[in-house]
């Protein structure tokens, strides 16, 4: 057996006799692949709003307001959790991608208001049952001591998803139409879940045992016993609200400041895409050397620094542009050296801590959204770096006196 797989067997034997090391590898591009597909779904609505406003036939409120409403899957996501560690990850793996499958091939079929409403939908709720799986799934099977190196590699997928799956839609959608985009997405999935059933094995038996309701009560109380869960949970709400009350205002910042029209606008989104890449492979590289709470800990006290790196920008476009992109790649970091952090906070329970984590970070996502356009109005940039690093170092706080007793076993 290849020392890889020894090294798997030693620090988990629950998961009985592993696969070849190269099967495991192409497990994990498959979960990559596919979550290329899910963050595309997610993401391409952003920047083609106008285009999908002017197909339907609706206001461009009412297609913001529909990206609103995918955002709140995740809350609807954290009740998948538990069942994914009653009946396997890879079954709710799969039923996340046909949730994208079947909303997208509705939505192709049937391209009205109301279907494409649902299909995202769909698709938000399927990214939050997929990637909460998929994570346990690689907690139970890597050793913490790669669980960096193979988490940042599946975090690729979010950077693609700007870099390469937002960009192929919108030349999709100027060639063919703004409908050919759903049934495009649709076909990709079926193609992702049949790469995903070839290349991800189902586990011998059930993760858990128990009825449904046994398995809800039992995570949950568990969880909330846990000070490195609650201080997770901290974590991931305060940083994600940080960030996104940034983020709601970059662009008008950008814009009233150095005059920069859409064009501008959408490079500096392909920068930050950029930034994300970097900060997953700087994750992927150094994330497990480091230590995986200790880069946590960096990462935050570095993000705090970053965003003060916004108030020398001055009259320069060159520093707002740099200083946006450290911001996001030292986030990116951060971020996924938590992901691959708190895959083991809750071995038991490890979908269920996942899922809850993604939860917490959306709603601190719709605080940060909500917060943030006041802030600008009020205080303008130097009140949103503020409130930034406010919230950011409440993020800090919380984590680390979450987890500073708390060991690998």
């Amino acid at each position: 057996m290849p020392q890889y797989d020894r090294i798997i067997n030693r620090h988990h034997p629950e998961a009985g006799p592993t696969r070849p090391a190269n099967h495991f590898i192409w497990a994990v591009l498959a979960a990559t692949f596919c979550r290329i597909i899910l963050n595309t779904a997610r993401r391409f609505a952003y920047p083609f709003a106008p285009a999908l406003s002017r197909g339907l036939a609706v206001p461009l409120t009412a297609i913001t307001s529909l990206i609103a409403l995918n955002q709140a899957t995740g809350i609807i996501g954290l009740f998948f959790g538990p069942l994914a560690d009653r009946l396997g990850y890879r079954l709710m793996m799969l039923a996340g991608l046909a949730l994208l499958i079947v909303g997208m091939f509705g939505a192709g079929l049937w391209p009205v208001y109301t279907m494409v409403l649902i299909a995202l939908l769909l698709a938000g709720l399927g990214k939050n049952i997929f990637d909460p799986s998929v994570q346990a799934f690689a907690g139970k099977h890597v050793p913490f001591q790669r669980r960096g190196l193979v988490i940042g590699i599946m975090e690729f997928s979010w950077a693609a998803s700007t870099l390469v799956g937002v960009p192929l839609m919108g030349l999709l959608i100027h060639q063919v139409g703004w409908r050919s985009s759903f049934p495009a997405l649709g076909a990709a999935g079926l193609i992702g879940i049949l790469v995903l059933y070839r290349y991800i094995r189902p586990l011998r038996r059930p993760v858990k045992q128990g009825t449904t309701a046994e398995s809800y009560r039992a995570a949950w109380r568990f969880m909330l016993r846990k000070p490195a869960a609650l201080g997770a949970l901290g974590f991931s709400f305060f940083v994600s609200a940080a960030n996104d009350n940034l983020f709601v205002v970059y662009g008008a910042w950008l814009e009233d400041q150095f005059g920069l029209g859409i064009v501008a606008l959408g490079m500096g989104t392909g920068l930050i895409g950029l930034a994300e890449l970097l900060g997953e492979v700087i994750t992927a590289a150094v994330g497990d050397r480091i230590g995986l709470k200790r880069s946590v800990i960096g990462g935050l006290a570095l993000s705090m620094l970053s965003y003060t790196v916004l108030l020398l920008a001055g009259n320069s476009v060159y520093l707002a542009l740099s200083g946006l992109f450290l911001i996001f790649m030292v986030f990116e970091f951060t971020m996924v050296c938590f992901i691959s952090l708190s895959t083991e906070l809750l071995p038991e329970f490890r979908a269920t801590m996942m899922a809850t984590l993604m939860a917490s970070a959306g709603c601190g996502r719709v605080v940060g959204a909500l917060i943030g356009g006041p802030v600008w109005l009020a205080a303008g940039l130097n009140g949103t770096v503020i409130v930034s690093v406010g919230l950011t170092g409440i993020a800090l706080i919380t984590f680390y006196i979450g987890v500073r007793r708390w060991q690998l076993r």
